[in-house]
């Protein structure tokens, strides 16, 4: 059970088969039918989530009724809103799954036993936040100054696996350009690669 949060915990953070056995008791597990919120705009986000199987995405929605993904978080991902998880503020975001997913619940007891436990673990967990604000500052970077087809290739980059498990409207809000622009980009792609 759980073999990729095992396997991405022994990986990563230097835990040891019986460190990990002592601490899996302070994890919650649940399966998340497709279309389900593991989080929805005005709560307040007390758990990060561990993709086990599925996926999930990280998103708002503006004043007229437009989704904005800010994340895919498909196996072996963490997805969480970090604002309001460090500052018990509630969340401006949603997340919800694209496929039934089952997800890991890792709340601030487990991360308080983990760092106690595992010395390595403090580490690992800062480099995974500061990890996460490179992401965002490039993707800031990538929608106020990259062309459609540079966001789109970095997109496959990022998420070499997701193009055939995500509708193409998802993958054109994750762009910031509209469904239209994304069909045109993947037929030049498609022109580039494989016609005269």
């Amino acid at each position: 059970m759980l073999q990729n949060f095992k396997n991405y915990l022994l990986t990563h953070t230097q835990i040891t088969e019986s460190e990990y056995s002592s601490l899996f008791d302070l994890v919650e597990v649940k399966t998340i039918l497709k279309g389900e919120f593991l989080l929805q705009k005005g709560e307040h986000c007390k758990h990060s989530f561990f993709i086990e199987n599925g996926l999930a995405r990280f998103y708002s929605i503006d004043k007229d009724g437009k989704e904005h993904i800010i994340q895919f978080a498909p196996e072996n991902w963490f997805v969480v809103d970090r604002a309001s998880v460090f500052f018990n503020e509630p969340s401006e975001y949603y997340i919800d799954t694209i496929e039934d997913t089952t997800a890991v619940f890792l709340d601030e007891n487990f991360f308080c036993a983990a760092s106690e436990t595992v010395s390595f673990f403090s580490k690992y967990n800062e480099f995974l936040l500061q990890n996460h604000i490179k992401h965002l500052q490039n993707r800031i970077n990538l929608l106020l100054s990259a062309q459609a087809e540079e966001r789109y290739l970095k997109f496959i980059k990022l998420y070499p696996d997701l193009t055939l498990r995500i509708p193409q409207w998802m993958i054109a809000s994750y762009l910031g350009i509209t469904p239209e622009s994304l069909s045109r980009v993947r037929k030049e792609l498609a022109r580039k690669n494989f016609g005269r």
